[in-house]
């Protein structure tokens, strides 16, 4: 496992009324076993941070590394181990539960008999055993989400980007969520998890906030984090 490292990475969008920074320039590092929040309100640049620190979106400037490789673009970053939820789970509503988790490992060139045992694994640590054949479309949003964390976990990446992952969780599988979160930053996994609500939040090891672009530090983390903002 290596560091997540964020150096001068700001992202700034054309809008109407001219450019709009939606992240300030910051200086981030992670090391493996970092479990972060990302807090703040709407509009903040929360998902604006995670989609540039996964390359999936072009940072204005700055450069986002893991390890010694630079993330420039989406499919690399996968390769090299990142996993991205974004907050509408990109999951595909015509493939079932399992479906969505068991494609993305046999494309990644896993084989099918690991693919299926990492899928039934992260199907049972979401706690939808029974949900894997029923597709996507019905299934509610809480267990949408699941089945999208679901899909990261069996990936077992390097870096786990979860936008508001959580959001839609009652507070027992939001804990059991949080607690599957916690395992993978104990595998040695980076954890970044950008959210609205301050008891997951207060779940994480630190909280970083944002505000209108501008990040600083709400509870730090002097001993897992070397970060500069």
């Amino acid at each position: 496992m290596s560091d997540l490292i964020a150096d001068g990475l700001s992202v700034t969008y054309d809008g109407p009324d001219g450019p709009h920074r939606a992240v300030q320039p910051l200086d981030l590092r992670l090391p493996p076993g970092a479990f972060l929040a990302v807090t703040g309100p709407s509009g903040a640049g929360k998902s604006s941070l995670l989609w540039a620190l996964g390359a999936a979106l072009t940072p204005t400037t700055g450069a986002v590394t893991l390890g010694d490789d630079a993330l420039t673009g989406r499919d690399r970053a996968a390769a090299l181990g990142v996993a991205l939820i974004p907050q509408g789970n990109g999951l595909a509503g015509s493939l079932s539960a399992e479906e969505n988790i068991l494609v993305p490992l046999l494309t990644r060139k896993v084989s099918p008999a690991d693919a299926l045992r990492r899928t039934t694994a992260a199907l049972e640590l979401v706690g939808l055993a029974e949900s894997g054949r029923h597709l996507v479309d019905e299934l509610s949003g809480g267990q949408q989400q699941r089945v999208a964390l679901a899909r990261a976990f069996a990936q077992r990446p390097a870096l786990i980007l979860a936008d508001e992952s959580t959001s839609d969780l009652d507070a027992g599988n939001r804990e059991r969520m949080i607690s599957a979160l916690r395992g993978e930053a104990h595998r040695g996994a980076i954890v970044v998890l950008a959210t609205h609500d301050p008891e997951a939040a207060a779940e994480a090891d630190g909280e970083l906030a944002l505000d209108e672009g501008v990040a600083t530090w709400a509870r730090p983390l002097a001993d897992v984090l070397r970060a500069a903002i």
